[in-house]
């Protein structure tokens, strides 16, 4: 009986919905009550069709002026517009209309805030405290004001206070560990956190926000027992198992983390950005296949999900499908174009179809957007290498080295062209440079010399500056 009444209620929601688009479409008169007026504008409001729903909001308002919830709509569609003094003369005749309303009051907050007004959002705030009993959700709001005026000590301070009325209020976990990171005290807060899972062993929000802050610190061993936790206290914690995934993926171990991704999916189904980091897991595990079958299944939930497109560009490249591989990185770029990485992709998968002027044309997009980035340059100048052209390489090395002097890998890459070009002394010059700011990283050399006789006579080079 009730999947009938579901389905029921379902089929009445779409012909009301073509009644009311057939309605706009021949403008012809068509009676709604009210709670049909604000199901509608909600509806259109969740699609994110605005101008259905301002159209659905103004038709009701014209029947049911008094109505709060089409008067908060209202409110709502004109702030997404930026139409700020619109918002509060309508919130100002709902005040009229609801004297007293905690949900007005929200909504001037919310507006005040947008207008940048925070010192009358703050007021009115203050007010509201004396009015709920809930008082953790109105210093979270304080916090936010804060937040947004940029004064992040008042709203760590104010976040604070609302974790110690609740300390199960997730968002205030969330944004205080923003704030401390932006501010640089979340290593000096470590004491905080253990403090707060202390007070209470049992709140799986403690302990998986104790790990997001160990993450933020890069102490990923860490942050994984903290999330280990989480999921004990709460078995179907999906956050805190994609999280953990994603730890394990920063201690490249791709196993752990797979069968982390896999559990989040199980208990909250596929996601994009889940299924986007199984597909990378794969990836790091070699087994390009399942890991396009994961990247595809991103892009169909998500077809704006760049880096689903940038994976399965990466994939294709390494099963030597390079044709298919320039399309998926060129949609990456389409949706995200100052994106390096995807340029740097791009440029050696057109190198590899032969399309060289694209190439460079990706490269030196790649170099535009990250001149510090020593990757672009080492692989920009190794296409000019492979193509015999040792002076153009040393070239563009030299330019990088101008940017980068204390980057050792530029220098070996050097030295690596200059042979091949027969200008020895210069390269010797770059060997010491690259030897004195990192010894170890003379293995690199060998990988371009395979021919055993030039290896020891380097190798006897490099063994006069060991210990230097």
């Amino acid at each position: 009986m009730m999947e009938k009444n579901f389905g029921e209620r379902k089929d009445y929601m779409k012909e009301t919905l073509l009644r009311f688009e057939r309605m706009l479409k021949n403008s012809e008169p068509v009676f709604f009550d009210l709670d049909t007026y604000e199901k509608v504008t909600v509806h259109y409001i969740e699609k994110g069709d605005w101008e259905k729903a301002f159209k659905a909001c103004e038709l009701g308002l014209s029947d049911y002026p008094y109505s709060l919830d089409l008067l908060l709509h209202m409110v709502q569609l004109h702030s997404n517009r930026g139409e700020h003094e619109m918002a509060q003369e309508i919130l100002e005749r709902a005040s009229l209309f609801h004297p007293g309303d905690i949900e007005i009051s929200f909504m001037q907050i919310a507006i005040s805030n947008m207008m940048g007004e925070y010192e009358e959002a703050l007021e009115l705030l203050e007010n509201l405290l004396q009015r709920v009993d809930d008082k953790d959700e109105i210093y979270f709001q304080m916090g936010q004001t804060y937040q947004n005026w940029g004064k992040y000590d008042d709203a760590i301070k104010y976040y604070k206070r609302s974790l110690r009325n609740n300390l199960n209020n997730e968002s205030a976990l969330y944004e205080l560990a923003h704030c401390l990171d932006l501010v640089g005290q979340l290593e000096s807060h470590l004491d905080y956190y253990n403090e707060l899972v202390d007070r209470d062993p049992f709140s799986q929000h403690a302990w998986y926000n104790l790990g997001i802050a160990l993450s933020k610190l890069e102490r990923y061993e860490d942050a994984v027992k903290a999330y280990e936790y989480a999921t004990l206290v709460k078995d179907d914690f999906a956050s805190a198992f994609f999280q953990l995934g994603n730890s394990y993926m920063n201690l490249e171990k791709f196993e752990d983390a797979k069968e982390q991704y896999l559990k989040a999916i199980e208990l909250e189904g596929e996601q994009p950005e889940t299924c986007c980091c199984l597909g990378t897991c794969y990836e790091k595990l070699g087994e390009y296949e399942v890991a396009i079958k994961y990247y595809r299944q991103t892009v169909k939930l998500d077809n704006q999900w760049d880096d689903g497109w940038y994976g399965l560009g990466i994939c294709f490249s390494e099963l030597g499908r390079w044709y298919e591989a320039v399309g998926f990185l060129r949609k990456a770029i389409q949706i995200t174009e100052l994106n390096p990485d995807y340029w740097l992709a791009l440029a050696e998968t057109e190198f590899k179809v032969g399309n060289v002027v694209s190439a460079f044309e990706a490269f030196e997009k790649a170099a535009e957007i990250e001149p510090s980035n020593p990757d672009v340059w080492l692989k920009w100048s190794h296409v000019l290498f492979e193509q015999g052209n040792y002076a153009r390489a040393c070239d563009l090395l030299q330019a990088a080295i101008d940017e980068m002097p204390e980057e050792a890998d530029l220098y070996y890459r050097m030295t690596v062209y200059q042979i091949h070009g027969g200008q020895y002394r210069e390269a010797l010059v770059n060997l010491e440079i690259g030897l004195t700011l990192d010894y170890d990283g003379h293995i690199q050399l060998f990988e371009f010399f395979p021919d055993l006789e030039k290896q020891k006579a380097l190798f006897r080079i490099i063994e006069q500056y060991r210990g230097k």
